[in-house]
């Protein structure tokens, strides 16, 4: 039960802090559209942490086993491009856009 109760707890967090980090790049952004911001470098420190790659297809399973086939930027919650969009916005990467066909252990699925 107490496992449990930490993984909960975990979740809680991880998808609060997201939260907090989307409001707070949607009052820094402003209307800068996602063909305006600066693509996400894979070696930055927080890609790196996070996994991020521009194609997803080239995850390291091992280290990301979060990781599923299908899961794209696309298709998270957390991105803030339209569906035809190649980059858009990401609040986990303040400032910077993100590929479509990318990922990160932040993936969080549309609901």
């Amino acid at each position: 039960m107490a496992s449990t109760t930490k993984i909960q707890r975990r979740k809680f967090l991880e998808i609060g802090s997201l939260a907090l980090a989307s409001c707070a790049v949607a009052i820094g952004a402003g209307s800068a559209g996602a063909a305006e911001l600066p693509h996400a470098d894979e070696k930055d420190a927080t890609a790196v942490g996070l996994g991020y790659k521009h194609d997803a297809t080239k995850v390291d399973k091992a280290k990301f086993p979060k990781y599923a086939a299908g899961q794209v930027c696309a298709n998270c919650q957390l991105y803030q491009g339209k569906a035809a969009d190649a980059w858009g916005g990401c609040p986990i990467f303040a400032g910077k856009a993100v590929n479509a066909k990318g990922w990160c252990s932040g993936y969080v699925k549309k609901a």
